[in-house]
């Protein structure tokens, strides 16, 4: 059950917008627009909605930033409620691609954010498990990311007096695509002394699970640290869900590899007859190894591109994505809707250009196309009750409703800061001085640049000269922007250069 934690009460247009969203939810309005001025306490309008509707909420916002400074919010309204952060899980990505003109290939090259993995994997989790569950997301939750029913299936659920082999356990773990370990236990791992498995779940690497037997019965489920092995709590009964979002089972990987195996012979003949003889040769080498590897260890290198057969999908059918492991009463809030809508409409078509090339070159099977992201239409389709939260709201939201709810009254009370125009003589010993100000004041200083360097440059001399400062831009990785945020919010930065 929702319960926000705050000393503070909903105050100036709150309470009334507060009303009038709730009011519209529980009459069953699938579209509301929230129009609140910069400052007015959306965010904490938004919470009250969620508590009063007691909802699974999914958040979207339209970059990493922003998602963050959302999931640190609402994790700090609901302390004891389920708060995730569900955002693209690359530090670097160089999507596989081709460039005709220059006849060259790019394999796809990816780094992967541990962390992020992590919360990625607790967000799924959390919306199984739990109603009470607010996820904070990017645009990432319109992109495929595996069937939900296969997911659930492959979740290993024991209970204290459970009857079940412990080797049955074992092979449950290895087709959940967790890893035996024998000394080091990382997120992801199981390890195995006499009748006693500990197991680190995807989804928490802070936390372990201890299940100790007795013969074939399950005797007692610890939780444990897994740094010292000390123990924190007994439980009677766990989940434990699968290491990868994208598990299928051996007969779906069977039926899959047949309907490649159909598609190839297709393709292939289709090539041929169009005098593309390179290109022929090219898809059936690639095409062949990915199906080997497929048989003998039932994944491959890009094995998304095959997901329409993994999940037995038909062509152009609608992908899973985040927002099928919502229920279907969940609640959507679509914040900055007038820069978030825009970017979720351009996902698709951005997408199947690059796609499209490497299928007509023969890189890819048609197939590859259908990995892809949620079409506009197809994101509508699986909406159940909006929010759209903005202070500029676009023409596209306010054609969809009437019901348009005004929050301009902050509760503050604070007005719109006068701006000043200066000229740019001496504007370095101008910014030094409003700094003193702002620091003998215990306030804090934003400086925005016109580019990435001057933004560094600027950080270096006002570090020279003993300020605690500090940069913000676009190459600055997801986590560690948050921690830049939280420093500026405890004091321990002074200022931040930022890009304009």
């Amino acid at each position: 059950m929702f319960k926000i934690n705050s000393n503070y009460k909903p105050s100036g247009d709150q309470p009334k917008a507060i009303e009038k969203l709730v009011d519209s939810i529980s009459s069953k309005q699938k579209h509301q627009v929230l129009l609140g001025a910069t400052g007015t306490g959306k965010t904490f309008t938004i919470a009250n909605v969620i508590e009063e509707t007691q909802k699974p909420t999914l958040v979207l916002a339209h970059n990493k930033t922003l998602a963050g400074q959302l999931y640190a919010e609402f994790k700090e309204l609901f302390p004891n409620n389920k708060v995730e952060y569900f955002v693209s899980y690359y530090d670097y990505y160089q999507p596989e691609a081709y460039v005709p003109s220059k006849d060259l290939y790019i394999e796809k090259d990816s780094s992967i954010n541990d962390e992020i993995d992590e919360l990625r994997h607790a967000a799924t989790a959390a919306i199984i498990d739990r109603r009470d569950t607010i996820i904070v997301s990017s645009v990432s939750c319109i992109y495929n990311i595996g069937e939900k029913e296969e997911y659930i299936n492959k979740m290993l659920n024991i209970s204290i007096n459970d009857e079940i082999d412990r080797d049955l356990i074992l092979e449950k773990l290895i087709s959940m695509q967790y890893e035996r370990s024998i000394i080091d236990l990382t997120r992801g791992t199981f390890r195995v002394k006499g009748d006693t498995i500990e197991i680190i779940p995807i989804g928490q690497k802070k936390s372990g699970i201890r299940i100790e037997m007795f013969g074939d019965t399950v005797e007692k489920i610890t939780l444990f640290d897994p740094l010292t092995g000390n123990s924190s709590g007994n439980v009677k009964t766990i989940s434990i869900f699968p290491a990868s979002l994208f598990v299928t089972s051996d007969e779906k990987i069977k039926k899959a590899t047949k309907r490649i195996e159909e598609e190839l012979k297709i393709r292939l003949k289709i090539l041929h007859d169009e005098g593309k003889l390179l290109e022929e040769q090219r898809l059936r080498e690639r095409t062949m190894y990915d199906l080997e590897m497929l048989n003998e260890t039932g994944f491959c290198h890009g094995i998304e591109n095959y997901s329409r057969h993994l999940s037995l999908r038909d062509e152009g059918e609608t992908p899973t994505t985040l927002i099928d492991f919502f229920p279907d009463d969940f609640l959507l809030i679509i914040d900055e809707s007038h820069v978030t809508l825009p970017q979720v409409r351009a996902m698709y078509n951005g997408d199947r250009q690059r796609k499209q090339t490497l299928v007509d070159y023969g890189f890819r099977l048609p197939s590859a196309m259908d990995n892809r992201p949620l079409k506009f239409d197809e994101f509508n389709e699986k909406l159940n009750q909006v929010i759209y939260v903005s202070a500029t709201p676009g023409d596209y939201e306010l054609s969809l409703t009437d019901k348009v709810v005004e929050q301009i009254i902050r509760p503050t009370g604070l007005l719109d800061p006068i701006i000043e125009v200066r000229s740019t003589k001496h504007q370095i010993d101008d910014i030094i001085n409003e700094i003193n100000t702002r620091i003998k004041l215990n306030e804090r200083v934003l400086i925005t640049t016109l580019t990435i360097r001057m933004s560094e440059e600027l950080t270096s001399y006002l570090k020279e000269l003993g300020y605690k400062v500090t940069y913000l831009h676009s190459e600055i990785k997801t986590l560690e922007r948050l921690n830049i945020i939280r420093n500026l919010r405890l004091g321990k930065v002074d200022v931040i250069v930022g890009i304009n």
